[in-house]
This record gives C-alpha cells, structure tokens and sequence, in this order.
C-alpha cells in the first residue's frame, strides 16, 4: 500500500529525518513512537503531499505521490489530527459529510449518497447517536471518534492518525485503539503516532521507532520496544512487565523513577 524509499524528509535543504525506508501492507496497522520534536509530524507531512522530499520517494499503490494531484491523495489517503474544535457549531452529521469532498465536484453539493455513506461512517464509529449534535458540545473523545468517521466516509485506503489517543481519558483510549483494529480489519491500512509505548503492545501488527535523525528500529512491539529502547528514546528508566490479563499475556511499562 504504502512505501518509503530512503527518503530524506525536511523543509528546504534542512533535513529531519534521513535514510527512512519502511513499508506499509494493506489492512496493517504501523504505531509511530518517538520524543518530541523527533520529526513525526515532518514525516506525516511529507507522506500526506504537504512538504516535499528533499530526496528519496514515497510510494501509494506504487505511484509517485509527488506526481498525484490533492484530489487523488485524498481518495487514496485520509488524515485524523489531534481533536480540534472548529469555530462554527457544524452538525456532527455535517463534519462527517466533510469527508466526501474528494468525491464531490467543485461547487457542487453533497448528494444524498453521502449523507449515508456518512451515516454508515457514523454506525462503524459506533456513534450514530451523535449524528445531529453540534461538534462543538460534545466530549473530546466524541469529537475524536467523529475525525474517524470524517475519515471513513472519505472510503481512503490509508489513515493517517497523529496521536489520537492525545488528551483522552482511559476509556476513550480504549475506544480509539478498538475502532483502529476494527478498521484495520476491513483492509484499511493506519499509521499513528502515541507518546505511550503501552498503545504499541495492545494496538499495532509494527513499530517504527525513532530514536534520532538517522536513527530507527523497525519491527513487531514485542521485538524491538525494550528497556533500553525506552532509555534511548525518553532518557528515562523504565522496566517492561508481563501481567496475566485473562487468557493472555500483556506488557506494560513502568517507569523506575
């Protein structure tokens, strides 16, 4: 679905992160660790088409996204970013429906087809209730369940999520990470990005971790995420434990200062 090739993300000749090569299957879910102002956010904008590469390629169905117009990327790839209020009190329905405009041509209106096509959007999230409140009143976990369904009404085959789990509370955590492995389960691909190693363990098939701007360790949670890993990355010393959670085994990191 998605790949990159030794590129060179940056803005003008200034590069942020170099030699970054990973692929990313259909129906597979990438988590995206590192510290702050490591360059996340670069790479995001650099795969969704809004910075250029300084060099190397990134690939969407093994086409150039360089040589892809707006309208195409957006079929192809849909972005989730960290909960937002807008400054209009839109409909949950009409935020959703916001997601079709790939789809519709320019001046022209949303067709009832997308209004139910938005409406499924709404079912899949589980949210269906909130069709007609306003976006604006309702909670932030709400609001980032409906930036999930804007993005599958969008019917994209990537989703791009930077840190949804951001400011939610644990149960809205849970939600956000039950709905990725959902849509990943329909063949939709998602890359997303937690400050929380623990989201790793519990809601990924890969990580990519960045520990500078050369530097990164690919691979399953299990694999590469370690006590030294967590040094590397956080500078701080944490122990990664085992616990018996019913019938299975789930790793969780405790910080040891």
């Amino acid at each position: 679905m998605l790949k990159i090739l030794d590129t060179v993300c940056g803005y003008g000749k200034v590069p942020v992160l170099e030699a970054l090569s990973f692929s990313v299957e259909a129906g597979e879910i990438l988590c995206i660790l590192g510290a702050n102002g490591i360059g996340k956010t670069t790479l995001f904008k650099s795969i969704l088409g809004h910075i250029g590469l300084i060099s190397g390629q990134i690939l969407l169905d093994g086409k150039n996204i360089e040589l892809l117009n707006n309208t195409d990327r957006a079929k192809q790839m849909a972005y989730v970013p960290q909960a937002h209020i807008p400054p209009f009190p839109y409909k949950v329905i009409d935020v959703v429906v916001m997601g079709r405009a790939a789809h519709i041509k320019t001046f022209a209106q949303p067709t009832k087809a997308d209004t139910e096509i938005a409406e499924e959007a709404l079912r899949v999230a589980n949210i269906i209730d909130l069709r007609d409140k306003a976006y604006t009143e309702i909670s932030g976990g709400e609001r980032q369940l409906v930036l999930i369904a804007r993005a599958i009404a969008q019917e994209s085959g990537l989703l791009i999520m930077d840190e949804p789990m951001a400011n939610l509370d644990f149960g809205n955590q849970s939600r956000i990470m039950k709905q990725i492995r959902d849509l990943a389960l329909t063949g939709i691909s998602v890359i997303y990005t937690t400050h929380n190693p623990e989201h790793a363990f519990l809601c990924s098939d890969k990580v990519l971790a960045i520990k500078s701007r050369t530097k990164y360790a690919l691979g399953e949670a299990g694999q590469i995420i370690t006590n030294d890993l967590l040094r590397e990355i956080y500078h701080i010393d944490a122990e990664i434990m085992e616990i018996k959670l019913r019938d299975r085994l789930v790793r969780v990191c405790i910080p040891c200062s």
